[in-house]
């Protein structure tokens, strides 16, 4: 037999799900529910909790509780990297077309909003190691973010270091204020000679910290995925590492892998 709270949680996610209310409305308030239901406002706030765990609503303090409006998701595949590659030397007008959160949404440019930060620092030793340099070798690290026009959070936290002596050839590489550019960072690297050979892919799993559920806009409970990418050129030096941290509510990573077939005996 369903707990009190879950009967409400139930009506009420339903409901939402049916469009009634609408994506932005209010909920009543808690004491309307309780009188709504005959249960208590504590377990009226339990079944409410259980929709914002799942992401359905949100509250706002001091205005109550909203239907939250579905978030478009994501779906990133591995067939992505050929696309970024064939990209990096096709004619500007093509590179300035679409990008790759773009291919990855389905959306079009003016439907995000981009932003880029640019800083050298000393490799630590993790990094250092991940990028076989030494530890202390300049590096630029390079946070990104892109959110689609009508919300207020990011799609995902990126965040992406180089080895400056191998890019400080082409000065407009170690400026942010060149972002977004056009063809991504391996059309960047292709303007210094480089041209990658293969990528490296880890995703691992874990509870965001606090400041990345803030950020990302996190239910309750949801965690988040990290992936892990290096890239290495065709003299099979590590040129990029990168770590994407992606929501777990609203990202689907994609693997397709083409086998051999087996010749005919």
């Amino acid at each position: 037999m369903a707990k009190a709270y879950e009967t409400i949680a139930d009506t009420l996610r339903a409901e939402i799900r049916s469009g009634r209310p609408a994506p932005g409305a209010r909920l009543p308030s808690e004491d309307e529910l309780s009188d709504r239901f005959g249960y208590s406002v504590p377990t009226v706030r339990e079944g409410l909790r259980v929709l914002q765990s799942e992401g359905l609503i949100e509250k706002v303090h001091g205005r109550g509780s909203f239907v939250r409006a579905p978030r478009p998701r994501v779906r990133r595949t591995n067939a992505r990297h050929q696309w970024e590659k064939d990209r990096a030397r096709a004619p500007e007008p093509v590179r300035l077309e679409t990008g790759a959160t773009e291919h990855d949404t389905g959306l079009d440019l003016g439907d995000l909003r981009f932003s880029a930060v640019y800083r050298e620092i000393e490799a630590p030793r993790d990094l250092a190691g991940a990028m076989g340099v030494e530890p202390g070798t300049p590096l630029v690290e390079r946070s990104y973010r892109t959110r689609y026009e009508r919300e207020r959070v990011p799609v995902n936290l990126s965040t992406s270091y180089l080895v400056r002596a191998q890019v400080e050839g082409n000065p407009d590489l170690l400026d942010a204020a060149r972002e977004p550019w056009p063809g991504g960072t391996w059309h960047q690297l292709a303007t210094v000679g480089i041209e990658i050979d293969r990528v490296e892919e880890r995703v691992t799993a874990r509870p965001p910290t606090s400041e990345e559920a803030a950020e990302l806009g996190l239910p309750p409970g949801t965690s988040v995925l990290v992936l892990h990418k290096t890239c290495y050129d065709t003299g099979n030096r590590v040129v990029e590492t990168s770590r994407v941290v992606l929501p777990g509510d609203r990202t689907e990573l994609l693997f397709t892998t083409p086998l051999e077939r087996w010749r005919a005996e």
